[in-house]
């Protein structure tokens, strides 16, 4: 006969439930990460396609990447705000605030689509300009800008009603549209830029015309969604809502903003050490993306399983999904972390025939290698809070880590020092170390992380 200890169901219990949360982890944040590893993709066609076409075309896509990352943020924020309300509507179970917040997500993307689109197409000539861009390159920059600005409504809708979906734990859906889209892109790449001989505008329009298939059904798939789905009859516009929205989506914003205005200070600084040194810059930048994707990917999970368990009440689900997103997010970075660095140089050379470029970037990507766990760390960190809707502390930490670490000493660096690439690269590796140290500082206090653990604050 099998004797059962004392208090020994109860850990079972809680092993089940814990394989289970884990089980639902992995389920919502592999479709998240495919669809992420897609959208990189998109990045590399263009910036490997592009790329062959010579230092000059590589710098006229990437002189405005910062700036598009800083537009694209806001309708982030955005998302953040209803992902975080949604998902702790669907955790309490109330339908009809779940059908209202959808209503406010709509209005809100097309609201953002229209306003950043409109400001991005007037301001397309002087960006180029003002990131530093050298005369060669200033039209061809702007003219590529202008033309992936014009579909700025379908790409808001992507992330907006995008973030509504996974907020019920659908994040099959918005993965088959990234596919969907990012297989046209390819496809347009290729005929625009090489079959047309459009160049770097033939990108642009391949761009432009998948942000506007990936909207459009994203748009679809939001309307027919059973839980989100409302009567156009009953639409309205509600001012509470919005203001809960901005709340928790006010302070993401300014954090994103924060963030991708430093990008914008340190992309500058860098191109003015040269056009060779910019491309391998931004090449090895794009080149990463790929590798912190399992990161990114646990985050979306995360902050809608964290939302729900908080809309649940439920205290150990909240503890056990912070506890598990962050031992799976940091042993997936380190293996993530690991291939960057044996893959480097290879890696390089499918963006450019420039052996110097690839020399140089294949340098940087071992450096920032290493600090890979770190910034897996802080992204899935950032995500429980988002999740948690307290995002005025990630405010408070981007802001500090960005300005004071990151820009100021890339200032030093470049202006005062006049330092090489790898110094800048320190000080880019210095930024992330730093947030994810800063994020983990109130989860390594008792009493701060019972308060940040609480379902009835």
């Amino acid at each position: 006969m099998a004797v059962t200890f004392p208090g020994t169901r109860k850990v079972l219990s809680r092993g089940k439930d814990r394989g289970r949360l884990l089980a639902t982890l992995l389920t919502l944040s592999i479709p998240t990460m495919v669809e992420e590893i897609l959208a990189t993709l998109l990045q590399y066609v263009d910036t490997a396609m592009v790329g062959q076409l010579g230092e000059q075309a590589t710098a006229s896509v990437s002189i405005t990447t910062t700036i598009n990352w800083l537009v694209g943020s806001i309708a982030g924020a955005i998302g953040t705000g209803i992902l975080a309300m949604i998902s702790r509507a669907v955790g309490s179970g109330d339908q009809e605030r779940i059908r209202s917040l959808s209503k406010q997500a709509l209005f809100l993307a097309t609201g953002c689509g229209l306003v950043t689109g409109s400001v991005c197409i007037v301001l397309s000539p002087f960006i180029p300009v003002w990131m530093g861009a050298e005369p060669a390159i200033q039209a061809q920059a702007s003219r590529y800008f202008f033309i992936i600005s014009l579909p700025m409504v379908f790409r808001t809708w992507t992330t907006i009603l995008g973030a509504s979906i996974r907020a019920t734990q659908n994040t099959r859906t918005p993965m088959v549209i990234s596919m969907t889209a990012n297989g046209l892109n390819v496809v347009l790449n290729y005929g625009l830029i090489y079959g047309a001989g459009m160049g770097v505008t033939g990108a642009a329009l391949a761009s432009a015309l998948s942000y506007a298939l990936s909207g459009i059904l994203m748009f679809a798939a939001y309307r027919r969604s059973a839980v989100l789905s409302w009567k156009w009859k009953d639409f309205q516009v509600e001012i509470p809502l919005l203001k809960e929205c901005a709340v928790i989506g006010g302070p993401v914003l300014g954090t994103t903003v924060t963030s991708c205005m430093g990008y914008v200070v340190f992309a500058g600084l860098v191109s003015g050490m040269g056009t060779t040194i910019f491309a391998a810059h931004s090449i090895a930048v794009t080149a990463e993306t790929i590798f912190y994707i399992p990161g990114y990917g646990l985050r979306t999970a995360t902050s809608a399983l964290t939302g729900a368990a908080l809309g649940e009440k439920n205290q150990e689900k909240l503890k056990n999904t912070g506890y598990l997103s962050v031992a799976l997010t940091v042993g997936m970075m380190c293996l993530s972390g690991l291939t960057l660095y044996l893959v480097a140089y290879p890696l390089m050379r499918l963006f450019t025939p420039s052996e110097t470029v690839a020399s140089l970037g294949a340098s940087m990507l071992r450096l920032v290698a290493l600090s890979e766990p770190f910034f897996g760390l802080m992204i899935v960190l950032e995500g429980i809070f988002y999740g948690l809707g307290r995002t005025r502390y990630a405010f408070v930490v981007e802001t500090f880590s960005m300005w004071g670490i990151r820009i100021f000493f890339t200032f030093l660096c470049v202006r005062v020092w006049r330092l090489d690439l790898q110094a800048v690269w320190f000080c880019m590796i210095g930024d992330n170390v730093c947030k994810a140290l800063l994020f983990a500082l109130p989860v390594t206090r008792r009493k701060q992380r019972e308060r940040l653990f609480s379902v009835t604050g």
